[in-house]
């Protein structure tokens, strides 16, 4: 089995594919989720997503092997609340997966009843529209502690060599009351010190993560930061890995710059 990279992506707003006006808007964001089956060295065992739409107290692990649907939005047309994405779950798997958290000294449990929010459903169903490939959730833990999903990340490296796909979904700039041209400069700074230190020696990048809040407009961008520990976990996950940028696009919403890391 060839080594799978972890990703972290920004995943858009709400069920965007589902509403024609919304997905003309993300058509770049759309592109490189598309993109991404094709810069894997194979078909994926199973992805395994750590959204920013899931908390807990400690760890938890989907363990479902047929997750239902979590429609964690508001104010959006009727049919997007049927909206199912039908992929199975990969219990099996994560099962192993609590067991590399176990390993590592990081509580975890299974949870049978966690469905797919739209953090992870939204992507993989750009990336796997046919819902091909088994699909789970690791959840983040409350109170957002960089190194806690550093950890988690690191515990669950060796699924990469098992053929398990580790994406971290959130957003690169997540301030829902600063969306617009008001988030033009903020997530434009933001960005580019998220790229800066992405480049960096991977001692460097880790210390420098660790301390995100000291970046320009840190909390502005992320006055909650639960969309940007996703990238903690899958870059622990491929810590001594190149990162690249695969998604990049300024002025979308009317200013949002926004971006997507692949670590291998």
């Amino acid at each position: 089995m060839t080594r799978m990279p972890t990703y972290f992506i920004s995943h858009g707003g709400g069920p965007w594919p589902w509403i024609e006006e919304m997905r003309q808007r993300f058509a770049v964001l759309e592109q490189s989720l598309a993109a991404m089956p094709g810069e894997l060295p194979e078909v994926p065992k199973a992805v395994l997503m750590i959204s920013g739409h899931w908390e807990a107290r400690s760890v938890r692990v989907m363990h479902s092997a047929s997750p239902p649907m979590v429609y964690d939005y508001a104010n959006f047309p009727p049919h997007t609340y049927d909206v199912v994405y039908p992929a199975p779950g990969a219990p099996e798997i994560a099962e192993r997966a609590k067991a590399l958290l176990e390993l590592a000294g990081i509580e975890a449990a299974l949870d049978e009843t966690q469905g797919f929010d739209h953090g992870t459903f939204v992507p993989a169903y750009i990336m796997f529209p046919d819902a091909e490939v088994p699909v789970f959730q690791v959840s983040m833990v409350e109170g957002y502690d960089p190194e806690t999903h550093f950890a988690i990340g690191r515990a669950l490296a060796p699924l990469r060599d098992e053929g398990v796909l580790i994406v971290g979904s959130g957003l690169s700039y997540h301030n829902l009351r600063q969306f617009g041209p008001q988030a033009e400069v903020p997530s434009k700074a933001s960005d580019a010190w998220l790229n800066e230190v992405l480049g960096m020696a991977p001692k460097d990048r880790t210390k420098a993560l660790l301390d995100w809040e000291t970046a320009p407009y840190a909390r502005v961008c992320h006055a909650q930061e639960d969309h940007l520990v996703p990238l903690f976990s899958a870059l622990g996950a491929a810590e001594l890995g190149k990162a690249t940028r695969t998604y990049h696009e300024d002025g979308l919403s009317g200013g949002v710059t926004a971006s997507s890391w692949r670590f291998d």
